[in-house]
């Protein structure tokens, strides 16, 4: 299928169904887009097993960080980052309301658990209209809690403040998705992108794999390619096999839902989730279906309980652990599974190519983070902050950074909006661009 100049091919097509492509020599394209994400790590951290103990590119991975040791020369671990947004400055209790609110934004939310919120518009949403237009979608949020868009929370916060990540202007969130299906069929096929509902209800029906109603025309586009895009589009066309096959086995162990209700390809097990979730943001980095994503992978003040790994306490209570080795020890257990799922994505963004031969990690900026850094006193400064990727060859990688003192994390936001092509003077509480990336 052409695009508008008529001579560059974006997606096969077959019955309805359409896949994007990823990006090709074909294609004519010199050089790879820049991705930006965002991804949400709640409660705070054991903080003395998070932040190395040296500075500059000699530091070593910490307990907490251990499982990124495959990816550590594309990391930069920030140390000093703050947001003073997220302390109460007046308002009294709510820090777990106000670091999922402040973390994209910077910006103060205004306490009410009324219709009438307001906080600010946040970085990702900065960067996607800077580059809107440009892909089938400006931005993707995703997510791994159900979604709560009013009520009370957390001391009398609106709901929305808690649940949601992205803000594209000071009074609407945009809810993340938290269901793989939904998400496949949002990137790859269905009303979104033009797969029509009679196809579409035959291959569910018949469980029947999206691609399959693509084979053809990609195999007949093949044959004019070189040897390169043509192993491309198949590893490329693998990958979206994989995932689309761990979301129909997650549907197959769902529980049978009421009549008339819509089935779920939510997995059981939540590091099955949030894997699925990571699959997907690659591979619409990959496909460049869009350049800016988000990622609550929970809410600030989940109490998920982590059996699998020998925590059934809620994750919230735990966080207020008063120095009880007991609970700090459980605490370690659960950054660091936290820690792992990222480690995989970057892994796996690592392991993937462009046409140009550069790996998707290079091509990203990514940042890693939480609003609490001890969870046990609502701190909101000294963040825990993982900022992973090349920029396009844009960022020192492999480094610790240590601020002399507090540094608004908005500041990194601006430097990297400027190096995404979106120069912004000031968001948040922004006081300056923050160079030493």
């Amino acid at each position: 299928m052409m695009n508008s100049k008529g001579n560059r091919r974006h997606f096969l097509k077959g019955l309805g169904a359409s896949v994007f492509l990823p990006s090709l020599e074909v294609f004519g394209a010199t050089k790879s887009p820049l991705r930006m994400a965002y991804v949400y790590t709640p409660n705070g951290i054991i903080m003395p097993k998070w932040t190395p103990k040296d500075t500059g590119d000699r530091w070593k991975l910490t307990e907490t960080l251990q499982s990124l040791s495959k990816v550590q020369g594309d990391l930069q671990v920030i140390t000093g980052l703050a947001h003073d947004k997220a302390e109460p400055n007046g308002d009294g209790g709510g820090d777990h309301a106000r670091a999922t609110a402040t973390f994209l934004t910077g910006m103060q939310a205004r306490k009410t658990a009324g219709a009438d919120i307001k906080l600010g518009v946040s970085v990702d949403q900065l960067a996607a209209a800077g580059v809107k237009g440009q892909t089938k979608l400006n931005s993707l949020q995703l997510g791994c809690d159900t979604v709560r868009k009013a009520g009370r929370c957390d001391s009398g916060y609106s709901c929305a403040y808690q649940f949601n990540f992205s803000w594209s202007s000071p009074t609407m969130p945009l809810a993340p998705e938290i269901d793989p299906r939904l998400v496949f069929e949002k990137l790859f096929g269905s009303e979104f992108s033009n797969e029509d509902k009679a196809s579409r209800a035959k291959r569910i029906a018949h469980r029947k794999s999206l691609l399959d109603y693509v084979m053809d025309d990609a195999k007949s586009y093949q044959r004019n390619l070189g040897y390169a895009d043509s192993q491309k589009i198949d590893e490329y066309l693998n990958g979206v096999r994989e995932v689309e096959q761990k979301i129909e086995n997650a549907e197959k162990f769902t529980a049978q839902l009421p009549m008339g209700e819509k089935p779920k390809g939510i997995p059981s097990d939540y590091d099955a989730h949030i894997r699925i979730m990571y699959d997907l943001m690659l591979m619409a980095f990959q496909s460049d279906t869009t350049r800016v994503a988000s990622f609550l992978v929970a809410h600030d003040g989940s109490n998920r309980s982590f059996r699998d790994i020998g925590v059934p306490d809620s994750h919230h209570g735990l966080s207020h652990h008063r120095e009880d080795k007991e609970k700090i020890a459980k605490l370690k257990k659960i950054d660091k599974f936290y820690v792992e799922q990222f480690a995989y994505f970057l892994e796996r963004m690592k392991q993937t190519r462009d046409h140009t031969g550069a790996n998707l990690l290079d091509q990203s900026m990514i940042v890693y983070g939480g609003g609490i850094s001890d969870g046990n006193r609502h701190d909101h400064d000294n963040l825990p902050v993982i900022l992973a990727g090349g920029g396009g060859g844009s960022l020192r990688k492999g480094r610790h950074i240590k601020t002399d003192s507090a540094v608004p994390m908005t500041n990194l936001y601006l430097s990297l909006l400027e190096k995404f092509g979106t120069k912004v003077d000031r968001m948040g509480d922004s006081t300056g661009r923050f160079d030493l990336i």
